[in-house]
This record gives structure tokens, sequence and C-alpha cells, in this order.
């Protein structure tokens, strides 16, 4: 059975333009590169999951704060 819904090009040009997936996607570029340094650190793959919690606890205020003064 077929999908029904198709996505539009003005759909994915409208999430593009979205400020909250923008700040998703950033966001989730700095969790992939925090992830990246502790691994390095750890000498092995630390996982998505203990990357992104241990980068909320202690890095996402300050980084916010950071994106925000630079607007």
């Amino acid at each position: 059975m077929r999908n029904k819904t198709k996505s539009s090009p003005d759909a994915a040009f409208s999430l593009a333009k979205s400020k909250f997936y923008n700040e998703f996607l950033a966001e989730r570029e700095e969790i992939l590169r925090h992830k990246w340094i502790e691994s390095e650190k750890a000498g092995r793959d630390i996982g998505f999951e203990r990357a992104l919690l241990d980068w909320v606890m202690n890095h996402r205020d300050k980084w916010r704060a950071a994106r925000k003064a630079g607007k």
C-alpha cells in the first residue's frame, strides 16, 4: 500500500527555515562533537546517550548563552 501523503518542496523549505529545527540541528551537532571528544579521551565510543546526558548536564546552558549572545 502506498503512502498517500507526499512531502512537498514547500514543506521542506518551511522546515529548513524553522528556528526550532535549526536550533535542534545546531545542538545535535554540538552533542556529536562532544561525543567524539569524549570518546577519544576514553579510547572507545561512549555512545550517543551518554554523550547527550553529559553534554546536557555540563555544557548546554553555557552553549545556549554563548549562542544567544552571538545572535
